[in-house]
């Protein structure tokens, strides 16, 4: 940061005035902010030029597509469904409507083929919030287990029954993911300062960007159509606290630093943020720009979260750099209590001579960097062999880590019916046309039945039951070969629509993302760096070593969802939103050791001032690099398994890139380069040494 800016959020009047400031200006936009608001309808996060959507756009124009459907299924485990069992079903169905609202009309019992099950379709409005859509479906249950012989089950499932189980697995959840997420900070804080009150600043600070973002998030969902689900809201809470302490436990940490050096506090936080701003800086632009490149997604489910994610780290970044330093001047030395800083004008503590674990780590990386280099290249390609044999895709009865009852009936149904009874597959065709379609659908592979189900003016929709379950790679396959053959028929204009179709182009648009935005990504992480280093050969290397980490930690995480946790898959968004997490929050922690390293290199050279780096840095990045493992751990407490995945991924890889990568393979990596580090800049050619002279330091003593 400049001077100026430094000098202003930690002037003795002027640090005031921007911590009043700031925090009115919090206070305004969280009171006016208000809620997001939140869809988890599949279809929502589909862009517009999706088969399924344009699908489900035609079908708007009939009446099936101002409704969605929730299915009951009966069934009597003992054996089949007698006639009084019958009776009493089709005695619910004014309950049922009662129960459904708004002038429902309930079709009457299917009986299956076996004579175990039958099956009562509900229609239920489509345009409605997942929360009351859940409590209409919550009164379908007890209205449909109502006055069932002793023996006769009820499960309501389908569209509706899913959506609802979902909205339900989220109630009181994000509270929960809040407070989880707030006592794990605390925590860990209290831990790393041992102070009774110093962890309150930072985490009322990180608690204030929190809900700004929350506010803003919510004006852009409510007025530019921005797609936030439940799982953007946990997703982002986690970033926000996980980063925003990040940056919090560095300034903090130089603000340490400083005050040994200075007996002004003002003076010490001056410098503070003058030296380590720039590094933080780079670092939030560096993930607010790689999350930002979801902007380019086609799935607005993506975007939404890139959107979302990116306010919340420039929210961290502007109270991280603003409102904290200014807190913890004005609050002064006896915030450290009872490790009180002094200015005593030593600074063993930065020479490394006091000895120490990361000293002595750092001689030892030092003494045998190319063994190092070798060793952790082959324990990150170890890890990353665990991707072998890996599967993408969570079916519907997959993604829930809880029971749900939607899950069940559709188990039920596929026991009893065709499995794609409860979710048939919708084709929308001309009228002209429909009879031929008709024919082409009921000839099509892996389709159990098909028929016109309604007719309007314009379009006409037909009813395709799948013989597999939905979600499956066999309904997959299924759906294009229908999808080739209704095309087919001249003069049709057939789409073909319905929620596995919708799942069908939603992992279709999420490959397409992937193979657009990793290397995007990659491209804006290396831009940043060559423009903060100034050199080319390191920006590069960890670039690279940030990948491995990557691969690594997805490897090793799918090995343990496989062989350990019962995982059948990855979810189609995982690889995407865990790569974009992991290298844009794994290149953190080499900025700010390499920033520190460069620093160091003009006066020592780079050799030892790598080592140096490392022994003034390891502390607070490890602890930063494990609070923020942790925090995102704190994703497995929602009961999805898409994100527990993510969780257990991202925390991984921040273990690894803090633990391995930037501990002791970066470290090994500029050893070995020295000077060619920085190829081309500056430093390539002349730094604080000389070449023999900072490899004779480097034996002798690394970082002193």
């Amino acid at each position: 940061m400049g001077e100026r800016l430094a000098s202003f959020v930690s002037g003795r009047r002027t640090a005031w005035v921007v911590l009043i400031v700031t925090m009115a200006l919090g206070g305004l936009v969280i009171a006016f902010g208000g809620s997001p608001k939140v869809s988890d309808d599949p279809s929502a996060g589909l862009s517009a030029s999706a088969e399924s959507s344009r699908a489900a756009r035609l079908q708007r124009e009939l009446p099936s597509g101002k409704v969605t459907a929730a299915v009951i299924v009966y069934a009597r485990a003992s054996g089949p469904l007698t006639g009084a069992d019958l009776t009493a079903i089709s005695a619910q169905r004014a309950g049922i409507a009662r129960a459904a609202r708004g002038g429902t009309v309930v079709t009457p019992a299917r009986k299956s083929h076996d004579g175990r099950a039958a099956t009562v379709a509900v229609p239920l409005p489509r345009d409605t919030a997942s929360t009351e859509l859940a409590a209409t479906v919550d009164r379908v249950r007890a209205a449909a287990r109502a006055g069932l012989p002793p023996g006769v089950t009820a499960q309501v499932t389908g569209p509706a029954g899913i959506t609802a189980d979902l909205a339900g697995v989220f109630d009181g959840a994000n509270l929960t993911l809040l407070l989880t997420t707030v006592a794990v900070v605390a925590l860990l804080l209290i831990i790393t300062y041992r102070s009774p009150w110093l962890w309150l600043v930072p985490l009322l600070t990180v608690g204030v960007a929190d809900q700004v973002t929350s506010a803003l998030v919510a004006v852009l969902s409510r007025h530019s159509g921005l797609n936030v689900s439940n799982a953007t809201v946990g997703i982002v809470e986690v970033l926000v606290f996980g980063a925003g302490t990040d940056y919090a436990l560095l300034l903090i940490a130089r603000y340490r630093e400083e005050l040994r050096r200075n007996a002004d506090r003002h003076d010490a936080m001056r410098r503070a943020v003058r030296r380590a701003g720039p590094s933080i800086i780079a670092s939030g632009v560096t993930v607010a720009l790689s999350l930002a490149c979801l902007l380019l997604a086609t799935l607005p489910s993506n975007t939404g979260i890139g959107v979302a994610s990116a306010i919340g780290v420039v929210c961290a970044l502007f109270f991280g750099l603003s409102a904290l330093p200014a807190a913890l001047v004005i609050c002064g030395r006896g915030l450290f209590w009872p490790l009180v800083p002094r200015a005593d004008g030593r600074d063993d503590h930065l020479t490394g001579r006091t000895g120490g674990v990361w000293v002595r780590l750092g001689r030892g990386v030092a003494r045998r960097p190319r063994v190092v280099v070798a060793a952790s290249v082959v324990l990150l390609a170890a890890l990353a062999a665990g991707l072998s044999g890996a599967h993408l895709g969570l079916s519907q009865s997959d993604r829930f880590r809880t029971k749900a009852e939607s899950i069940d009936g559709l188990a039920t149904l596929s026991a009893h019916f065709p499995a794609g009874e409860a979710d048939p597959v919708s084709v929308i065709t001309v009228p002209a046309q429909a009879e031929r379609v008709l024919a082409v659908v009921r000839r099509s592979p892996g389709v159990a039945d098909g028929t016109i189900a309604e007719k309007g003016v314009r379009n006409v929709r037909i009813t395709a039951v799948l013989r597999a379950q939905p979600d499956t790679d066999a309904s997959y396959a299924a759906v294009r070969v229908l999808r080739d053959r209704v095309h087919a028929v001249p003069g049709a204009e057939a789409v073909v629509g319905g929620t596995v179709a919708t799942d069908l182009d939603t992992r279709d648009a999420a490959a397409r993302d992937q193979k657009v935005i990793i290397p995007l990504v990659l491209a804006v992480v290396l831009i940043i760096l060559v423009g903060l280093l100034r050199a080319l050969v390191g920006p590069v290397l960890l670039v690279l070593t940030v990948v491995a980490s990557f691969a690594a930690a997805i490897g090793g995480a799918n090995f343990a969802f496989t062989h350990w946790l019962g995982y059948p898959a990855l979810d189609t968004s995982v690889p995407l939103l865990a790569f974009l997490f992991l290298v844009a929050l794994g290149v953190d922690y080499n900025i700010f050791l390499v920033s520190r390293a460069r620093e160091e290199a003009t006066r020592q050279g780079t050799r030892a001032g790598v080592l140096t780096a490392l022994a003034v840095t390891g502390g607070v990045i490890t602890s930063a690099g494990v609070l923020l493992a942790a925090v995102f751990a704190v994703l497995g407490v929602l009961p999805l398994i898409t994100l527990t995945e993510i969780g257990i991924i991202v925390g991984f890889g921040v273990l690894l890139d803090t633990l391995l990568v930037r501990t002791v393979l970066v470290p090994a990596l500029v050893t070995i380069l020295g000077r060619g580090f920085w190829w081309p800049g500056r430093l390539s050619r002349t730094d604080g040494t000389g070449e023999a002279g900072e490899a004779q330091r480097a034996r002798t003593s690394p970082v002193g």
